[in-house]
């Protein structure tokens, strides 16, 4: 079904917006470019000459034929409004967002055009694509959750991918609503399921979650939590690493409650506020943070993400639907481009259920799923006739998502190669085909052995 809940109004009102950010993304470029401050006592992590940023999307001697991406949305502004925790947790102002609560703000729409024009360059440069590419019908598919900041983020995208085509966006849930193959709900659980996921994510998070003491104190100091209204009423005390409380209940996300749940709110709206802030001691309420402190405090999300999503009970039953749709993207032969545009905890439980080995992203405060990261999927053809793949994350620097900057294969964005513990790559650093879709379907049957475990 396509643009289920759009209607002409608002394709008019996106186009708008989109305009109006290129042209932010072209002023941004040219008031920003070398202006950031540095941060004093900074260890210069997040600053990269180009030639030092990883890529490795491309591979010699091969063909491409095809590529699927799964995206996360690119910037908004907090899942909540002023009129929420962050409100009172904080004696400090929070940034003037461009969007309200949890929809994709301009510089998101911006830096999300970037990537979809340097994703356009490589397609060309590879062949894939030729210049000014209109899709004969059902060779590319834009599918994004039914969410703003998804919908959204894939509009931008594909302006930037398919600049001269009228290509639609498709969605299967009403505007703004949660469709099932996105969402990050638990579709089989019972008492027994329940207990063994609580304790295999315990097991395997228990230690991360004490070591957050420090990541704690920083927070609570640059927010002056204890000068807080919040504090003060009593409605939120100090952040403690023993105090999570876990629910898993059936067609519902996972869900926690105590200090890891509150302060990756924080966290969350504060690593947003560090991207669409230009003075990075403003961003931090009046400190000067040097990167090693931005990451600490992104590391708080970043490990709540991994806490609710990745143990494998959990992201083999949470990712199913997407693994099923990714999938059957992988295996059309009709098809050779797909974007589908969701969220980090689909990232996340995508990759967790897969099996992919931890990873490292240089140049980046947060460490597992950054804001309008892609898991790329691509397909080749090499000289001996057999078809492989290539597994990569493709993010923006945090440098990057703070200058604006345009994207181009000099100045391009990071690229990361995936591990798998179960298979292993070539000499060329791809999968054979049969590999990575055997990936696919041993984390597709993992769900069928829980219901069979644990009914």
């Amino acid at each position: 079904m396509r643009e289920n809940g759009v209607n002409r109004k608002y394709k008019i009102l996106l186009a708008f917006t989109s305009v109006l950010a290129i042209c932010l993304m072209i002023l941004l470029g040219l008031s920003m470019s070398g202006a950031l401050p540095a941060l004093s006592g900074t260890d210069k992590s997040g600053t990269a000459a180009a030639e030092d940023i990883p890529e490795s999307l491309s591979h010699e001697g091969y063909t491409l034929e095809k590529v699927v991406v799964l995206s996360r949305h690119n910037i908004r502004s907090p899942l909540s409004g002023g009129d929420s925790i962050l409100g009172t947790i904080t004696p400090h102002e929070w940034f003037e967002w461009t969007s309200a609560a949890s929809q994709l703000s301009v510089r998101g729409g911006a830096l999300e055009t970037c990537m979809g024009q340097y994703f356009r360059k490589w397609l060309e440069d590879e062949g894939l694509f030729p210049e000014n590419y209109q899709p004969e019908e059902e060779a590319v598919r834009i599918y994004a959750n039914a969410k703003q900041r998804t919908v959204a983020t894939a509009r931008f995208f594909t302006s930037g991918l398919l600049p001269a085509a009228d290509e639609d966006v498709e969605y299967h849930a009403e505007f703004d609503t949660m469709d099932p193959v996105f969402n990050p709900r638990l579709t089989f659980v019972t008492d027994a399921y329940a207990e063994a996921a609580e304790a295999q994510i315990r097991e395997m998070y228990t230690d991360d979650m004490e070591s957050l003491k420090d990541n704690y104190e920083l927070l609570s100091d640059v927010i002056d939590l204890e000068e807080s209204a919040a504090f003060k009423d009593g409605s939120v005390g100090a952040f403690a690493t023993d105090d999570t409380v876990f629910t898993l209940e059936k067609d519902k996300e996972p869900a926690m409650s105590g200090s890891l749940k509150t302060a990756c709110s924080v966290s969350d709206a504060m690593t947003l506020q560090y991207y669409e802030e230009r003075d990075p001691v403003k961003a931090a309420f009046g400190n000067d943070l040097n990167e090693e402190q931005w990451e600490a405090i992104a590391e708080i999300k970043d490990l709540y993400g991994d806490v609710l999503f990745c143990a494998p009970l959990v992201s083999c039953n949470v990712a199913n639907p997407l693994l099923k749709e990714m999938l059957s993207e992988l295996t059309n032969d009709e098809r050779i481009f797909t974007f589908l545009c969701g969220h980090d905890s689909n990232v996340a439980s995508v990759l967790a259920a897969l099996g992919a080995e931890d990873y490292d992203l240089p140049f980046a405060i947060e460490k597992k799923t950054p804001i309008g990261v892609k898991l790329v999927f691509s397909n080749w053809k090499g000289q001996d006739g057999e078809e492989y793949w290539d597994v990569d994350l493709v993010y923006q620097t945090t440098e990057q998502l703070r200058n604006t900057d345009i994207l181009t294969e000099k100045d391009h964005p990071a690229s990361v190669d995936i591990s798998f513990g179960t298979i292993e790559m070539n000499e060329d650093g791809l999968y054979t085909d049969e590999d990575l879709k055997s990936l696919f379907t041993q984390a597709i049957g993992a769900y069928d052995r829980i219901t069979a475990d644990y009914k």
